[in-house]
């Protein structure tokens, strides 16, 4: 550059002339700070979407939970009507037609094949009902209490990156006295 050029642009520059002027104290992102808030978006938009698959899956396991206690309810709530025979109960297995309750126990042998009905359409995977009914309380004088418990197993699957089959139980306990 010549002398004169210099005395101009210094010239200008004095001036604040703005195609001269000296960049200090910037305002506004650099490409650094850019690139470091776009990789932070990018971190929590992953979590985001790692946290819907986990929900998801809580979802569908929240699910069967409630319709296996549902179904356990419904069985317990049988036995408890017909609570003065609830020994005809004792050892029933969805699973084993030879532990369905005798033919003088009609309301028992229906409630069976009822509840088996229902925990077959449940859309549950290997899905097995039994009930135990045992005596308890005390003895003397005898209160006719049973321990009634009903099981339900079945195999459910958990959600992830691979999707597992795991058995689940839920078992309801209660004591039934008949009136």
């Amino acid at each position: 550059m010549s002398a004169t050029n210099l005395s101009v642009a210094k010239t200008l520059r004095e001036l604040g002339h703005p195609m001269i002027r000296k960049l200090t104290g910037e305002s506004g992102f650099t490409l650094l700070e850019g690139m470091f808030a776009a990789i932070v978006l990018a971190v929590g938009l992953l979590a985001v979407a790692g946290m819907q698959g986990i929900s998801l899956g809580r979802n569908v396991d929240a699910s069967e939970m409630s319709r296996v206690t549902n179904l356990a309810a419904d069985m317990v709530e049988r036995i408890q009507f017909s609570r003065r025979n609830a020994t005809a109960y004792n050892n029933v297995d969805t699973l084993n037609a030879t532990t369905q309750p005798p033919t003088t126990q009609p309301m028992a042998r229906g409630d069976y094949t009822q509840w088996q009905a229902l925990l077959n359409t449940s859309a549950l995977t290997g899905v097995q009902g039994r009930v135990t009914v045992t005596a308890t309380g005390p003895t003397n004088p005898s209160l006719n209490q049973s321990l009634v418990t009903v099981r339900i197993n079945w195999t459910g699957s958990v959600k992830g990156e691979a999707s597992v089959r795991r058995n689940k139980t839920v078992a309801l306990t209660t004591i039934i006295a008949p009136e």
